[in-house]
């Protein structure tokens, strides 16, 4: 008993770090962004099927994040509070599924340490906080792959129409790879085990009913609604060509997800190899929970290590299996390891939360909300927004008012949208620089790869500066007004 009592104490400490100063943190660009614009724009629209941004229909990602920001905002209002409550909330979820499932196939002390290895590590900590899909897809992905064992493990058919309905909700969240990454996984473990008879065990006809029934609804609609358009981008550019051509070429490396695992394990992640040499020297430790867990920490990396585009986030549903080993091999072999590295992950995290929310919004460069709150002092509704140098999106969330870029002709024709390419991401509106009005008030957010360009390009004309971001320091963003002339 006082061993729950400890693990939930924990847990809800954890939680509670997980929403701390949300409320502060302002919405980033250029990732962050992307989601709450959409979800903003698709509450505004009252539409909650189809994703847009900037007025157009936006394929990037299926739609249960939407759901969650769409819910939150419902619920809380538009504001950094509710953008990140969600996936502060299935944070919490992942540290009781991770809890709820070593228990199961260990004991408690396995369990309590999973959750606090896997909650005060770097990758974890910092997701809590991020407007992005991975939390979601993390519980889902775990969901599907721990009921799945249980049902193998146990022999008990129920949690594989668990495991179903989780991978449908996985596909809705982050596309194919929700259903076809832990179907590898499983697919591996099984050979491992020399036992793919199992297959004829899993219900996979009327699993699939369930599957489908959870996630078929929402494609159907789009390609009913959407047609070729939504199928080509979403299958095509979002998946397909992620998956063979590079969208950041220096990341393409055959050590990204080994430094992945280092960096977002830390403080744990120099444990787990010495925990695994001292195993292996004392005892065999291999058995059926292990080889899955295994399975599942290796298929992961390495499948993604295979695709073109590696993101650090990519691997991260590997760590609710890592984070158990960890603790299966720490509880026997190292107990000041453990303290110790908690210790030193909470610190860290506390240090991480404090900065963050500190200067995100001072800074100007991951967010615009400072410059948004300085043109929303005295523009009007009639007045046109536009930015120089890289799409400032967080500006345009933050003011409600549209933000056009502005470019040359030539510049607009060679960044337009085009099938199969990484173009397609730039949904932004455009707006040649020989077209901006002298008969309206223009409110010009300046990015700071646009400050040596600016004398040249508005030469002669009547700029007044209203704010430099941050007050402080190497300036990255300013922000500029030129009043109507009458003519």
């Amino acid at each position: 008993m006082n061993e729950r009592i400890s693990t939930i104490a924990a847990i809800l400490c954890l939680v509670l770090l997980y929403f701390w100063g949300n409320g502060a943190l302002a919405v980033t660009a250029p990732v962050e962004v992307n989601y709450a614009q959409t979800a903003k724009e698709m509450l505004a629209a009252g539409d909650w099927l189809s994703p847009q941004i900037y007025g157009n229909y936006w394929y990037d990602k299926p739609i249960f994040f939407y759901w969650e920001l769409l819910a939150a905002f419902s619920l809380f209002g538009v504001t950094d509070f509710a953008a990140r409550f969600f996936p502060a909330l299935f944070a919490a979820g992942g540290l009781c599924l991770t809890y709820a499932f070593a228990r199961r196939i260990y004991d408690e002390r396995t369990a309590f340490w999973s959750a606090i290895i896997l909650g005060t590590g770097v990758l974890y900590s910092v997701l809590a906080k991020l407007i992005l899909t991975d939390m979601s897809l993390f519980v889902f992905f775990g969901g599907t792959l721990g009921a799945f064992f249980l049902g193998y493990y146990e022999g008990r058919r129920k949690y594989f129409y668990i495991a179903y309905a989780c991978a449908g909700l996985g596909v809705l969240t982050k596309g194919p790879i929700g259903f076809l990454l832990p179907g590898l996984v499983i697919l591996v473990f099984l050979l491992m085990r020399r036992d793919l008879a199992a297959l004829g065990r899993i219900a996979l006809p009327t699993g699939f009913l369930v599957f489908a029934a959870v996630c078929a609804p929402w494609y159907i609609y789009m390609y009913f609604v959407h047609g070729a358009e939504f199928v080509n981008t979403f299958l095509g550019i979002h998946n397909v060509l992620r998956a063979t051509v590079s969208e950041h070429a220096q990341w393409d490396v055959w050590y990204f997800y080994l430094g992945i695992y280092f960096l977002g394990m830390f403080p744990w992640s120099f444990a787990l190899p010495l925990a695994l040499y001292r195993a292996w020297r004392v005892r065999p430790f291999i058995d059926v929970r292990t080889q899955f867990l295994l399975a599942w920490a290796i298929v992961v990396p390495v499948f993604f290590q295979f695709m073109a585009t590696k993101y650090p986030t990519y691997s991260f549903p590997a760590f609710l299996p890592t984070a158990i080993l960890t603790a299966r091999l720490l509880v026997h072999n190292n107990q000041r390891l453990l303290k110790a590295g908690t210790i030193l992950g909470m610190g860290l995290y506390l240090a991480v939360v404090f900065i963050v929310t500190n200067y995100s919004e001072r800074d100007g460069h991951f967010s615009g909300k400072g410059a948004a709150a300085i043109i929303s002092q005295t523009m009007k509704e009639d007045d046109l927004l536009v930015c120089c140098g890289d799409y400032t999106a967080t500006v345009p969330y933050y003011t409600g008012h549209m933000m056009y870029e502005l470019a040359t002709r030539e510049e607009i024709a060679a960044r337009a949208p085009k099938e199969m390419s990484w173009n397609s991401k730039n949904v932004m509106p455009f707006l040649p620089i020989d077209e901006l009005p002298y008969d309206r008030t223009v409110y010009l957010v300046l990015e700071r790869h646009a400050f040596d360009a600016f004398e040249e390009i508005f030469t002669g004309q009547n700029w007044e500066e209203l704010g430099v971001l941050p007050a402080e320091g190497k300036a990255k963003l300013r922000v500029y007004r030129r009043a109507a002339e009458i003519r």
